[in-house]
């Protein structure tokens, strides 16, 4: 079983660090991911993490780190991504430890946005997220593929 997550759901992180899997998720996590996450940095988007499980991160992983090291912004993305990243395997209560060098760099606090992206999720600052959200795609920025869409 493939685990493909999908939706936007609020939630709150304790005063530990900690953030409940949404109900809806905890099967795929617990079946498909093995209950097993990996928590890194999104490198392209700042006030959000990535949360993959282990054997799609053990993909991205690879080819990350198969990039050659001699330009600069391979060693980034190998540092935000692979360097950051950290194995997390949901509690008894279905709760995970978000790691606070993470939490801080993105701006989570209490409240969150947790999205599922097909793949994995992305866990935003509910600042971040909502700014994101409220900007719209302009008529110049649609690529060639995003025009072929039929929405």
């Amino acid at each position: 079983m493939r685990a493909v997550f999908q939706g936007e759901t609020a939630i709150t992180v304790d005063d530990k660090g900690r953030l409940a899997i949404p109900t809806a998720y905890r099967e795929l996590v617990t079946g498909a991911c093995a209950n097993r996450l990996v928590i890194t940095y999104n490198p392209f988007e700042s006030g959000c993490l990535w949360l993959f499980p282990h054997a799609e991160w053990e993909r991205v992983r690879d080819q990350v780190n198969a990039l050659p090291n001699v330009k600069a912004v391979h060693r980034a993305l190998q540092m935000k991504l692979v360097g950051a990243a950290a194995m997390v395997e949901p509690d008894g209560a279905m709760r995970v430890l978000l790691p606070a060098s993470q939490r801080t760099a993105a701006g989570i606090e209490k409240k969150a946005v947790l999205l599922g992206m097909g793949n994995k999720f992305e866990l935003w600052s509910e600042q971040a997220h909502l700014a994101k959200i409220r900007q719209t795609i302009g008529e110049d920025e649609i690529s060639d593929d995003m025009a072929d869409l039929r929405l």
